[in-house]
């Protein structure tokens, strides 16, 4: 059978980020995906027009219903948006005793576009509350100057900012470079104990897209709800990434390109 892969994030109408991009990445490695939907997104790449947040309660009762129907083998967060969602995600969470489930957590908090998507408030619960129950962060470069205080705008400074989190909370961060648009793309992999893994990927110029951290939490939370160990699917995310954008997909219409991740490119 499948293994069920638990997405908990927003809904992008471009469906190239959020719970779309989600769907179509567990989709193509091998899992079956369900959601529970945390806002409403009205949104393109390069533009966030609108964002509606559903009801704390209606959240929880989507993760709870899903809970007892499917065999959850992994979970992955993205947008969560305010402390009130937060909160009643770690509570539900508990209530269904997933503790034991991978969960990978991508702290959605600036769109590529540069929209905010976290509410100010609620930075502190994210660590607060969700990165110690993580076996993975997922942040970017903006989200990481977020977490710590200071740009980080090299791959030493990417090692030292990986270090301090994952000795802060105790979990693993995957510190994601794409925004450095060096000849290579670096994401580094650092574990509580210190030890830094790099994942690297050439760079892919004149392609923008949106979801790219979407997709890349969502890619491992499905490798490790297949069973894989942290690193491997770690590796199969990012190769699955570069590939998504190396094939991207692209529109014209009245004189605007728009570009998407091509979720299914072999």
């Amino acid at each position: 059978m499948l293994p069920v892969i638990l997405t908990i994030a927003g809904s992008d109408n471009s469906a190239g980020a959020g719970a779309q991009a989600d769907l179509k990445t567990i989709s193509a490695l091998g899992g079956y995906g369900v959601t529970a939907i945390t806002c409403v997104v009205a949104e393109v790449p390069g533009k966030v027009s609108a964002i509606h947040p559903i009801p704390a309660e209606i959240v929880a009762e989507q993760v709870r219903l899903i809970f007892d129907a499917f065999p959850i083998a992994a979970i992955k967060t993205g947008m969560l948006h305010s402390s009130a969602i937060i909160e009643r995600v770690v509570t539900v969470l508990d209530e269904c005793d997933a503790r034991k489930t991978p969960l990978v957590v991508d702290p959605v908090m600036v769109a590529t576009s540069g929209d905010a998507l976290l509410l100010a408030d609620a930075v502190a619960l994210y660590t607060e509350l969700l990165f110690p129950r993580a076996t993975l962060v997922t942040p970017n470069l903006d989200e990481v100057r977020v977490l710590i205080g200071k740009p980080v705008t090299n791959v030493a400074e990417m090692r030292d900012a990986g270090r301090e989190l994952a000795t802060r909370y105790g979990c693993a961060f995957l510190i994601k470079g794409g925004h450095l648009r060096e000849e290579v793309s670096t994401d580094l992999l650092v574990t509580p104990d210190g030890e830094i893994t790099e994942f690297t990927a050439p760079f892919i110029p004149g392609v923008s897209t949106h979801g790219t951290g979407c997709t890349m939490s969502a890619a491992v939370a499905t490798g490790l709800g297949r069973g894989l160990g942290l690193h491997e699917a770690v590796g199969e995310a990012k190769q699955y990434v570069h590939r998504a954008i190396a094939s991207s997909l692209r529109w014209e219409k009245g004189g605007r390109s728009t570009n998407a991740l091509h979720h299914f490119a072999r």
